[in-house]
């Protein structure tokens, strides 16, 4: 029996790209291939790219320049660029890059054997089609493994909104939703494998609406189906756009036991003038008032959003608007950003902030969130919460998860296992983590 062959994955981007890198490696398994955590003695090298940052196409042409060296040393190892900077860029990084075997974009990757059984054979292989059939129905799975306890699900691919600075629609492809009984049998497949935690993934995953038995199923019919599944502790869903906060999702985050207080929900900015030139399709006060809705449903619910900073024909009298919605929406955390031109992008064309003006105002709004999300993180002290224990800490007898709130939390003198939902007194706020003792 021969030698398996070594699989080299690097991951860039969002939660969907993690979950599509598991898959793929999933597929090549299939071919003979175990993953490993170096590339150096890798007979297969994958970067499964992301489009979203800024210069993310230059970054990827920068590694694959590192992994000439490898190439060097072993003709035989075999190089892909997957995920959105291969949909957007194709064949023009085979150009660029001539020691690049294979480039297949996000909705081909139940390809993969086939591509790299060509690749072997000493072909280039390229594959940027948005195939009709379901990649995750192709894609087989290697013999169960044990997972961990926490793991993520896409449910939804693609988008519609076509927001001007986004890139999504045209590396990602229009709105596809995945049928209801295909993600029921994924995630009780997870649970059998050793997950507590499923998070269903979606580039607007609140729009998800997957064929079920009698119709087509949203976002909180598929919840309350997940919430039957024995051996599921938690459910969470990202990421969320405002338009598509139905009635029955924000019933879902108040009702629903395994539904857990956090939601993720991306604003952008709080100017109207400028959310209607990035063609977000809501206004501040709508934002505002299903924020409102949302927190009546529950109240304890930690809200979490995107921000971009100097979008073109922003003044300083719309980034003030962007602080007054902050500070009235109070965010347990967000990520916020100075924008970057996306080549393609309706937003492309339109003259930019001065960057030292975008700068500064990213620092602004940056402390406030930081100080937003300190404050916050300190009110949970004294407070009693679940803890996903997910692995042991730097310390002895010390374990580290995730809270209700998605807070990372160390739990001091724990003897309890990985994935054990445990609860835990909060007792101190770090930077970034609370500190916690069992109950």
């Amino acid at each position: 029996m021969s030698a398996p062959k070594k699989l080299f994955i690097k991951t860039y981007g969002c939660q969907m790209n993690v979950y599509d890198s598991e898959r793929m490696a999933e597929a090549l398994g299939g071919q003979g291939y175990e993953e490993t955590k170096s590339a150096d003695d890798a007979d297969m090298i994958l970067m499964n790219t992301c489009h979203i940052r800024e210069k993310a196409a230059e970054k990827v042409y920068s590694e694959l320049g590192r992994f000439k060296k490898l190439k060097a040393k072993n003709p035989d190892l075999k190089i892909g660029v997957a995920g959105c900077v291969a949909q957007a860029e194709g064949e023009e990084i085979m150009r660029r890059q001539p020691i690049v075997d294979l480039v297949v974009g996000p909705q081909s990757y139940h390809r993969l054997p086939e591509m790299e059984s060509k690749a072997r054979e000493g072909k280039k292989v390229l594959d940027t089609d948005f195939p009709e059939e379901d990649k995750f129905e192709k894609l087989k799975s290697r013999p169960k493994a044990k997972r961990g306890p926490a793991a993520f699900l896409t449910v939804q691919e693609g988008c519609d909104k076509f927001c001007a600075f986004c890139v999504v629609p045209y590396t990602r492809g229009a709105e596809v939703s995945r049928p209801a009984d295909r993600i029921l049998r994924e995630a009780q497949d997870l649970v059998e494998r050793g997950v507590r935690e499923i998070t269903l993934l979606g580039q607007n995953v609140n729009a998800y609406h997957g064929a079920g038995a009698t119709g087509d199923v949203t976002l909180a019919q598929l919840i309350w189906e997940l919430n039957k599944v024995d051996g599921l502790e938690r459910i969470r869903f990202t990421t969320s756009h405002p338009n598509d906060m139905q009635d029955d999702l924000i019933e879902a985050l108040g009702s629903c036991a395994k539904l857990m207080p956090y939601l993720h929900l991306p604003v952008q900015a709080g100017s109207d003038k400028i959310l209607k030139r990035m063609n977000r399709s809501h206004t501040a006060e709508s934002y505002l008032r299903l924020i409102e809705r949302i927190r009546e449903a529950r109240p304890d619910i930690l809200i979490s959003g995107d921000f971009i900073v100097g979008f073109p024909e922003e003044t300083e009298e719309d980034f003030q608007a962007t602080l007054d919605l902050v500070e009235e929406v109070r965010y347990g955390t967000a990520y916020s950003f100075k924008y970057s031109t996306r080549p393609g992008t309706p937003a492309a064309e339109r003259p930019l902030v001065d960057p030292a003006e975008a700068d500064e105002r990213l620092q602004r709004l940056q402390a406030l969130l930081t100080r937003q999300q300190r404050e916050i993180q300190d009110s949970m002290v004294g407070r009693e919460v679940g803890v996903l224990l997910e692995k042991p800490g730097r310390f002895d007898g010390q374990m580290v998860g995730k809270s209700d709130y998605l807070h990372a939390v160390h739990v001091a003198d724990c003897d309890r296992p990985v994935g054990d939902l445990a609860r835990v007194r909060i007792v101190s706020s770090g930077t970034n983590s609370l500190g916690g003792v069992l109950i």
